[in-house]
């Protein structure tokens, strides 16, 4: 299978962006050391939502959807989302009231210039 890519949207309130980003960071470090790990990217929207929050946009990129499963595991299947070695994963490793919006993607089409 082709590499997957793990494309978590986050809304973070006003005044916690420093938070989410530490914890984006810490979970970044972690998976690096994952097996299959390719690459990240996070990304800050330019502008603010209405009620002051704002949105980012993290990446993981895997280089299999196996090995993507073997890092989040039995997190697909606890209301915690814990994986084998204790870690939330599937975005529930952000305190409330940051609102994580996971989704794995595989590509479809790429161009370049």
């Amino acid at each position: 299978m082709d590499q997957v890519s793990v494309i978590n949207t986050i809304t973070v309130p006003r005044g916690m962006e420093v938070i989410a980003e530490q914890i984006r960071d810490e979970y970044v470090s972690y998976f690096s050391e994952q097996e299959g790990f390719v690459s990240s990217t996070f990304y800050r929207s330019l502008n603010r939502e209405v009620d002051g929050s704002i949105k980012y946009v993290n990446t993981v990129v895997w280089a299999s959807y196996a090995h993507f499963e073997k890092v989040v595991n039995i997190g697909f299947s606890n209301q915690s989302g814990e994986n084998n070695e204790g870690r939330k994963v599937l975005g529930k490793g952000f305190p409330e009231p940051i609102i994580v919006s996971p989704g794995q993607y595989v590509i479809v089409s790429h161009v370049n210039t």
